[in-house]
């Protein structure tokens, strides 16, 4: 009997697993994937999710990856640019691209230190209930027998189509539709200095360095596009690095190292994250689209908010629906600006409003609010805060 079994052992469940350890539970953490492996999703780690990262201990071993820091943000817009770095957090300055293969492996060994008991390539076939209540998994790795384990709590940390969230018919809310997709791909002999995001016309790209000397680079275009982009990925991926002359300068000096990768999985949603035995953390709880690159240090927030929660429960100084009710409402009170900011900007069908438009142009020579309006993007900066009719007006007056 455990106290928890974790299904999926990505950003979200490896630090959940750890954290629920670290206090002292006996944690099962699952999954389909072995380790070190890669997954076709993000990679970003803003500096709020560096600082949890530092508060573990994790770090100093993402930074021992040789995987460069990254202080330096630039938002393109055509004619012209703002250049700058968001405020830290704490003493938190960079952000990280980290391949998933090492930035996963890291969290996954991270648990296992931590005395959870891992079990890779198993697949989870059904949950096993008492009556209403979640009381288990039934699965079994691969070629072996059908195995059934039982815990005090089942958590799904296995992405947007969890079969968690799936199988308990977690209600879904504040939905809004897919707005982007994307390709990417890795390039040798490019050089960077730290992230460029460049919008355009119905694009975004994105470029930034990652491990073993190479830039990832990303093109993103309205969601509907998807099928057109596909049929010719490459050609549609140069078209668009094209409306950024620069940057397709500089890619094409360069090698490509590996096949394009891309996705449309973009929804955005809220799912209830919690009832009678079960939880879900990261994207199985929450989604929104990548282009404000939130996904992974979200998952962290939410590891630690859920791990309280379960705590309090446990250990009875709550009763635990009530705790995990509290740790849907933090979740979402921290969350949902950027929520609505991040689908604002990933609406590429649509040009920016003109009072955006003001904005951005009061922001260029500004230095200091060029920073924190980078800070909006990178999560150290609340949105709310920085476009706040006061602080908006105080820019434009000062322009």
């Amino acid at each position: 009997m455990y106290d928890a079994i974790i299904v999926g052992a990505r950003c979200a469940g490896s630090p959940t697993a750890m954290l629920l350890a670290r206090k002292g539970y006996r944690v099962l953490l699952v999954d389909k994937a072995t380790f070190p492996s890669d997954v076709i999703n993000g990679y970003y780690v803003q500096q709020h999710g560096n600082a949890r990262l530092k508060r573990w201990g994790l770090l100093d071993r993402l930074h021992a990856s040789n995987c460069p820091p990254i202080r330096q943000f630039t938002f393109d817009f055509g004619t012209f640019a703002l250049t700058g770095a968001p405020p830290p957090v704490g003493d938190v300055t960079e952000a990280y691209a980290p391949r998933r293969t090492v930035l996963d492996k890291i969290l996954v060994d991270a648990a296992v230190a931590a005395g959870v008991e891992l079990r890779e390539s198993f697949t989870v076939q059904e949950l096993m209930w008492d009556g209403e209540r979640v009381a288990g998994i039934r699965g079994h790795a691969r070629g072996g027998a059908p195995v059934t384990e039982q815990a005090r709590i089942v958590i799904g940390a296995d992405g947007i189509h969890s079969i968690v969230a799936r199988a308990v018919q977690a209600l879904p809310y504040n939905t809004k539709p897919a707005l982007t997709c994307w390709y990417y791909t890795h390039w040798s002999g490019v050089s960077a200095a730290g992230i460029g995001v460049y919008l355009r016309e119905r694009r975004v790209l994105i470029a930034g360095p990652t491990h073993d000397g190479l830039l990832v680079v990303l093109a993103g275009c309205p969601h509907q596009e998807f099928h057109e982009f596909r049929a010719d990925i490459e050609g549609n991926y140069f078209r668009s690095l094209d409306l950024a002359p620069e940057l397709a300068a500089r890619v094409r000096s360069g090698k490509r190292e590996e096949r394009f990768a891309g996705t449309a999985e973009t929804a955005n949603f809220f799912r209830k994250p919690y009832g009678s035995g079960w939880a879900l953390v990261g994207d199985a709880g929450y989604h929104k689209d990548p282009a404000t690159a939130q996904g992974i240090s979200d998952s962290f927030r939410d590891a630690e908010l859920l791990t309280e929660a379960i705590d309090a429960g446990f250990s009875e100084r709550q009763p635990l629906a009530d705790a995990l009710a509290e740790y849907e409402c933090q979740r979402n009170a921290a969350v949902l600006p950027m929520y609505e900011f991040t689908c604002q900007l990933a609406n590429l069908a649509e040009p920016p409003s003109p009072e955006m438009q003001q904005l951005l142009a009061a922001l260029s020579g500004n230095q200091t609010e060029t920073n924190r309006f980078l800070g909006t993007w990178a999560g150290t900066v609340p949105v709310p805060e920085f476009f706040a009719p006061e602080n908006v007006q105080r820019i434009l007056n000062t322009k």
